[in-house]
């Protein structure tokens, strides 16, 4: 395995240790939260005084510093599979800190991210070398990018435009499309990015060059986009069908983004390329597997804050007939209300 290569690794299994490890932190704060004041899913914001809650938050920022970190030294088609390491991390804490049962298949839906995130590893190629960030900009000026990224924005704004109004409420791919497309791009950027910085760092000053920071305004208007739509999908279908099918698409269209791109399979025998995708082939089952185990979050009971109604029983005399309706478990004879013929002329 190449230096650079090891390096992405390593930076890439930390940051799914930490990431993985403040959903469970975050989760526990959230619940000691809501032990003495109104939970989060109600619009209570306690969990904001609760030290357990940012220590996941602090937590979760430095995984995806390390995973930014990642895509500098290693490339996509490396570092973006492993983010599954993070679920795996997220299910084994829940089950040992939550009592969030692991069943079997959960079991090996782990093993499965496991086996396919090494073989990624070993037949992953190496990240070619770039000096500029010009480099990256002539990489992204490429005829093959170019009809990429345009065919990319395209698909993001008829999703946006046409479907996501129309279908966005009942069908899952659609938000979920939009999020995984925009954000190949958001990966192509912020990588452009993470060099630019790197060689800064080394002592060559790539904030002179205007390539710089068009790559960070598509990077934040991409980011911004890809946040608010994947938002709209968790808010609107369960967590334990979006998170395997982002993952799923997400994944993909990043491999391909930097495939063309950086041309990482540039180079590398047949053999290797299948290697790599039959890894994350495995990789993907393996997440579909253990997602599809998880048992979901307990409803909560909103009702604890709503007021109870009074219950009303009424006897009315219309034309010499008598009806009355009368509650079993109703109030007490002064909340029962007689209703007139001459009340309703």
């Amino acid at each position: 395995m190449y230096s650079s290569n090891l390096t992405g690794f390593v930076l890439a299994l930390v940051s799914s240790t930490f990431i993985g490890t403040s959903f469970i932190i975050k989760k526990k704060g959230l619940r000691k939260a809501g032990v003495s004041g109104p939970r989060a899913s109600v619009g209570g914001y306690g969990y904001l005084l609760e030290p357990l809650w940012w220590i996941g938050m602090i937590s979760m920022i430095v995984g995806e510093i390390a995973n930014f970190v990642a895509y500098v030294y290693a490339p996509a088609v490396l570092v973006t599979p492993l983010g599954a390491l993070s679920i795996i991390v997220s299910a084994v804490l829940a089950h040992l800190l939550l009592g969030e049962k692991l069943q079997k298949m959960g079991v090996l839906g782990c093993l499965l991210c496991i086996v396919g995130s090494t073989v990624i590893v070993l037949h992953a190629p190496e990240e070619r070398s770039i000096n500029s960030v010009k480099e990256i900009w002539e990489l992204a000026i490429q005829p093959e990018f170019l009809l990429y990224t345009a065919s990319a924005a395209a698909i993001a704004l008829v999703l946006i435009w046409y479907f996501s109004p129309r279908y966005g409420q009942t069908n899952i791919l659609v938000y979920i499309g939009i999020c995984s497309v925009i954000g190949s791009l958001t990966v192509m950027s912020i990588k452009a990015i993470g060099i630019a910085i790197k060689l800064t760092l080394e002592g060559t000053n790539q904030a002179k060059y205007f390539q710089t920071w068009i790559f960070a305004m598509v990077a934040i208007t991409c980011i911004i986009t890809q946040l608010n739509y994947l938002n709209m999908a968790l808010d609107t279908f369960n967590t334990a069908v979006v998170s395997p099918i982002y993952y799923a698409g997400f994944t993909s269209f990043t491999i391909l983004a930097s495939a063309i791109m950086f041309k990482d399979y540039s180079g590398q025998s047949a053999s290797s390329i299948a290697s790599e995708l039959c890894g994350f082939v495995t990789v993907l089952s393996g997440t579909f597997v253990l997602h599809s185990t998880r048992e979901p979050d307990p409803p909560i009971l909103t009702d604890l804050y709503t007021p109870l109604s009074p219950k009303v029983s009424w006897y009315i005399q219309s034309s010499g007939e008598h009806w009355k309706q009368k509650d079993e478990d109703g109030p007490s004879p002064n909340f029962i209300t007689i209703l007139r013929q001459d009340h309703f002329k």
